[in-house]
């Protein structure tokens, strides 16, 4: 494949906008799977080289919150152990399913999020004070985070939302927080699906790496709002952020 100048002017803006809001919310592959495919990747190319650059972002994102001593470390293994699995499950499913699966299971995904949002904002953006439960008392988290983990191997786009609603919604972490361990399951479960990835030639590592490049500098960005942010304008993003997914999938 010929990369031309506008081809990386692309990766590069498309990644850093999707790095800022894939750190504050969800959905930044909404942007970066079309840029991809723009360039005439097929839609299983795209899916897999797309990891590249949210593998980075995910890594310079958990580097910042834990810097800024937001990333909580107690209860981290029992909340990687559901997200592995189910990444593992997901990206093969990914690798041998056909792509005509993708858009409804987007759609129907973001959909149900902008429902959870209108109906019931309170379940995914948790009062501040709030108590956090641990894995091991809430069995329901299992089912989110394993879920989460599924979606983010086969498709990756909107699974911050649905991670949110696994680690505000059932374990009650407040959106800073759980956008940090958001991040950390991401990095986790995305390594894992690069793997099957690879495994299968499906990663094209120029673009990847270009994209790459641009998602970590939105992510590191992405931190310091953040980190300064007041929660109810994390909610209101993440709100609009669902939407905005809504539409992608629709378009898709």
């Amino acid at each position: 494949m010929d990369i031309t100048l506008l081809h990386v002017c692309l990766l590069l803006i498309t990644g850093f906008l999707a790095g800022i809001i894939n750190t504050l919310a969800g959905g930044g592959s909404n942007l970066t799977l079309p840029a991809l495919m723009i360039m005439g990747m097929p839609a299983e190319v795209a899916n897999a080289t797309n990891r590249v650059g949210v593998a980075m972002q995910a890594v310079t994102a958990v580097s910042g919150f834990k810097r800024h001593g937001k990333m909580d470390s107690d209860d981290i293994i029992p909340i990687l152990i559901p997200s592995v699995i189910g990444g593992l499950i997901g990206a093969a499913a990914a690798a041998y399913m056909p792509t005509e699966y993708i858009k409804p299971v987007l759609l129907g995904t973001m959909l149900t999020m902008a429902a959870v949002m209108l109906v019931k904002p309170s379940l995914i953006a948790p009062e501040p004070g709030t108590l956090v439960n641990k894995v091991r008392d809430t069995p329901s988290s299992w089912w989110g985070l394993g879920i989460a983990g599924f979606y983010g191997g086969f498709i990756q786009a909107g699974v911050g939302f649905v991670l949110i609603a696994a680690l505000a919604g059932t374990l009650r972490y407040d959106l800073v927080r759980a956008n940090a361990l958001k991040m950390l399951c991401t990095l986790v479960f995305t390594v894992v699906a690069l793997g099957v990835f690879i495994t299968e030639g499906l990663v094209m590592w120029v673009p990847g790496l270009i994209l790459a490049f641009g998602t970590m500098f939105g992510a590191h960005i992405a931190v310091n709002m953040a980190i300064k942010a007041q929660p109810a304008t994390l909610k209101w993003f993440l709100f609009i952020m669902t939407l905005c997914g809504c539409i992608a999938a629709l378009m898709f």
